[in-house]
């Protein structure tokens, strides 16, 4: 069960532009940005986060031969869109067919930060935006995974569902990551932050053999 809702994404970005136009003006300024062509590179880098959590989906649905589907869903008032499969998949294939989008999130997020260390202080908008959409995703399908609402076919809910597992503790499986590379960002020299990052994507990982 996959999908994201295509208004959650659009106003996360919305929301890392902002913190993201209102972070360090002054170095800004030294470095000759250009505001209009930043903005659009941000919501590029955020665009392809999203296409590649999607992506990441549809690798496992036709590994598994799910037979994905695109189905409008709705989210109260808001209709988005959600890939969905059959239902002949084992419980192993469905959770990891509903975790990987975050997979993805999360090994993009352990690249640009490993490899880029500093990247708050370079001018990077595509990578910037690109870790904020991760981050932000993380985040709102955290939320509704502790509210335990929304459209069945959410992400969270199938990974609870396939392996017999509180919704509200997968919720705490996606966030951890996420908050641990924002302090990353923040916090590049913190190897503490490193580290259980990285446990805690493994441990997301690992989830597939309860």
């Amino acid at each position: 069960m996959t999908g994201l809702s295509t208004c959650g994404a659009v106003c996360g970005l919305l929301l890392a532009v902002s913190a993201s136009a209102q972070e360090a003006p002054s170095q800004a300024t030294q470095l000759d940005e250009h505001p209009v062509a930043d903005t659009v590179e941000f919501l590029a880098g955020g665009a392809v986060a999203f296409g590649l959590h999607e992506g990441a989906h549809l690798v496992f649905d036709a590994a598994f031969d799910a037979h994905p589907e695109i189905k409008a869903v709705h989210f109260g008032p808001v209709q988005f869109f959600a890939i969905t499969h059959n239902s002949a998949v084992s419980a192993r294939q469905e959770f990891a067919i509903s975790s990987a989008g975050f997979w993805m999130q999360e090994a993009t997020n352990e690249w640009l930060l490993t490899t880029r260390p500093n990247l708050r202080q370079e001018h990077a908008p595509f990578a910037k935006g690109m870790l904020a959409f991760n981050v932000l995703a993380s985040i709102g399908y955290s939320i509704v995974g502790f509210a335990r609402a929304g459209p069945p076919e959410r992400d969270t809910r199938g990974m609870a569902v396939s392996i017999g597992m509180d919704e509200r503790a997968i919720a705490f499986f996606v966030l951890t990551p996420a908050v641990l590379d924002a302090y990353r960002y923040f916090r590049p020299d913190s190897a503490w932050a490193k580290w259980a990052s990285r446990v805690s994507k493994v441990g997301g990982v690992v989830l597939i053999l309860k």
